[in-house]
């Protein structure tokens, strides 16, 4: 895994600011958390993804690194509307 990879991934991630995304996380154990979420901040290692529960309207902030997305840990799928 090189710079240009995480480079590619983190531009990708910085374009899709705003937008509503599908995160699919492994939590392992054959065990996955798929959640519906804004893209909020990017930062150089990290970035945010609000996730908003629509029974009590509460949100939680949750943060993922790029090399998340490389290791397939972390899958994002950005929302047609």
């Amino acid at each position: 895994m090189g710079k240009v990879d995480v480079r590619a991934v983190r531009n990708a991630v910085y374009r899709a600011i705003g937008s509503k995304v599908v995160v699919k996380a492994n939590r392992g154990r054959h065990r996955f958390d798929i959640n519906e979420g804004v893209i909020k901040e990017v930062y150089p290692h990290v970035f945010m993804i609000e996730i908003s529960d629509n029974e009590d309207e509460v949100s939680k902030r949750v943060s993922y690194t790029y090399t998340d997305i490389l290791t397939k840990d972390v899958q994002l799928q950005l929302c047609t509307e």
